[in-house]
């Protein structure tokens, strides 16, 4: 696939945010659809083909926390939200319900247009075959190649814990890493394709759901580990 002919969904109902960003993303050689109506666009996810969905929360019909929550067992491509600025709340339930990853707006085209292309790049990178696919670190199973996690029980059975886009590559950098602090600038320039502003929790927030699900006491996690100041540890059992 290439990046820049990617079919697109846009679902706005702001006729001059959507406009600007259809014609924008136009521009640059996208296929933008541009939709206003949430139960419209829901309809359109399920008839049609895209590979990235946008999402304004506030929609009439459906609002997009609601589309996302939907939809996200049965699209396997980026879901980016369109958020309040600074409505910590908004971002929290936007990772909350499976989006790969929120804009505050006012939306600046040029910031989306390099958002964009990194989850579709990251998606394109999903089907490359490499040398050592698993990845094992007590009892924490990651496949690059089929992009699953698993995790053994004290029976000795896996469990197959469910993950978004993001949060897989988030988990399989830091697993990757095991045993090193790892900076936030880092995380950042490889899961993000952009400098950390010191302002965006978007990685944090995916820890802290990384966490949940991996089963981590948020108060003590033993697995991913904060360290102050700087970034993230994946520790590794002595």
């Amino acid at each position: 696939m290439i990046v820049e002919s990617s079919r697109l969904l846009l679902v706005e109902d702001d006729l001059t945010l959507g406009k600007m960003v259809d014609d924008f993303l136009t521009g640059h050689g996208f296929r933008v659809r541009w939709e206003s109506n949430g139960l419209r666009a829901l309809g359109l996810i399920d008839s049609e083909t895209f590979d990235l969905l946008i999402l304004d929360i506030g929609l009439p019909g459906m609002d997009g926390i609601q589309i996302c929550r939907s939809v996200r067992d049965r699209f396997a491509g980026p879901i980016i939200m369109l958020t309040a600025r600074g409505d910590e709340i908004d971002e929290v339930v936007c990772l909350e319900v499976g989006a790969d990853d929120y804009i505050a707006k006012p939306v600046r085209p040029r910031a989306l247009l390099a958002r964009l292309k990194v989850h579709l790049r990251r998606g394109d990178s999903q089907d490359l075959p490499t040398e050592s696919s698993k990845l094992e670190i007590d009892g924490l199973i990651i496949d690059s190649t089929s992009r699953t996690v698993r995790q053994k029980t004290e029976s000795g059975d896996e469990n197959i814990l469910s993950v978004t886009t993001a949060e897989f590559d988030l988990l399989l950098f830091l697993m990757q890493r095991a045993g090193e602090v790892v900076g936030r600038n880092e995380i950042y320039e490889q899961i993000q394709g952009i400098a950390y502003d010191g302002v965006d929790r978007s990685i944090d927030l995916r820890v802290s759901r990384l966490r949940k699900k991996l089963g981590d006491d948020p108060g003590s996690p033993k697995r991913i580990k904060s360290v102050r100041g700087v970034g993230y540890i994946f520790a590794v059992e002595s």
